[in-house]
């Protein structure tokens, strides 16, 4: 018996034909093309669901609240975007440089000039008195430091205590002996640099005038309102003892003398005696011309010494210095010149 051959039926799949039907709109059912293929017989439910549930109404797709576009429309528009306050006040803050604040300001300058006003200069020679007053606790420290008067001391104290310590029971009245010893020498040094204050009281307006009536050049260094430094120079011109130019020669001859030169106590080492120094030098020459000599006089405000020489060596050692700050003010007075010629 002849065998028939039966031929298989080839099924294929044309998803190209597909895909094109479903992404084009044609009469053709998907669904049923689906069906044909047994494979996909289950997933075909699944597609119709799918595209049930994607088919959205028109109603819904012209809403604007709460549904996005889902394809360019040129019925809808974006709001127009308007400037962030951040970035306008960024660019404000650039536009205004605000400057860096001055760190000096508010506080006045130091000005060192002669002084005309009555109230200033009297102020100027107060401040000298006190510096006359303020010797006395220079010369205290002098005395209490000294070697011989260190091994005095010590000396005194031993023969004391020879006498009076004999067990230690006496350590008491050793100990009491020895810090009346010690205060009784220290209102022995107190009366010895009491003339100071004395020599302070005495100091008055008629050490700033000459011979001949006329008054000294009082130099003042004012911060703010306060008079900080003060120095008082005499001029003493040849033949006479006014310090005027009588022509207009740069060198007319001359002296000026400093009499006075002092600074409050928390100011010094910063410079404000140098500034005075500075001003002396210059109403010297511009009085009595370049050719004029200045210096310290010998017999200044502060040149009185009440104790045995043996204890000056500190009031010698502010003389000598006194005396070459003047010096190196007047050399750097004179490279200076010399720079600007």
């Amino acid at each position: 018996m002849p065998r028939l051959h039966v031929q298989p039926v080839k099924h294929s799949l044309d998803l190209r034909s597909t895909f094109e039907g479903f992404y084009t709109v044609t009469n053709f059912n998907v669904v049923e093309r689906m069906n044909a293929v047994p494979g996909l017989k289950t997933s075909a439910a699944f597609f119709s669901f799918l595209r049930a549930n994607l088919v959205l109404p028109s109603s819904t797709l012209n809403s604007n609240i709460s549904t996005p576009l889902l394809h360019p429309s040129s019925s809808q528009s974006l709001p127009p975007l308007f400037p962030s306050s951040l970035a306008t006040m960024t660019s404000s803050a650039e536009d205004e440089v605000v400057p860096a604040p001055n760190p000096l300001e508010g506080v006045p300058p130091l000005v060192t000039k002669q002084l005309t006003d009555e109230d200033d200069k009297v102020a100027a020679l107060k401040l000298i008195a006190d510096s006359i007053a303020q010797q006395r606790q220079q010369a205290s420290r002098a005395i209490i430091f000294h070697p011989l008067t260190l091994a005095g001391y010590i000396l005194l104290l031993a023969i004391v205590s020879n006498f009076v310590y004999k067990d230690r029971s006496d350590l008491g009245i050793v100990a009491t002996t020895s810090a009346g010893i010690t205060m009784a020498c220290l209102i022995a040094i107190r009366g010895l640099t009491g003339e100071y204050l004395n020599l302070a009281e005495k100091f008055s307006w008629k050490f700033a005038t000459n011979e001949d009536g006329e008054e000294d050049i009082i130099i003042g260094s004012r911060y703010g309102e306060e008079i900080m430094g003060a120095a008082i120079l005499r001029l003493e011109g040849k033949g006479n003892g006014s310090g005027k130019k009588k022509t207009k020669s740069a060198k007319t001859g001359g002296k000026g003398v400093v009499r006075a030169w002092t600074v409050r106590v928390r100011y010094r080492g910063k410079g404000v005696g140098t500034e005075l120094l500075e001003e002396a030098v210059k109403i010297t020459r511009e009085k009595l011309g370049n050719s004029a000599e200045i210096g310290f006089a010998a017999e200044h405000a502060n040149s009185n010494m009440i104790l045995p020489e043996i204890f000056n060596a500190s009031f010698r050692k502010r003389e000598a210095r006194a005396a070459k700050a003047l010096e190196t003010v007047i050399e750097n007075m004179d490279t200076g010149s010399k720079k600007k010629r």
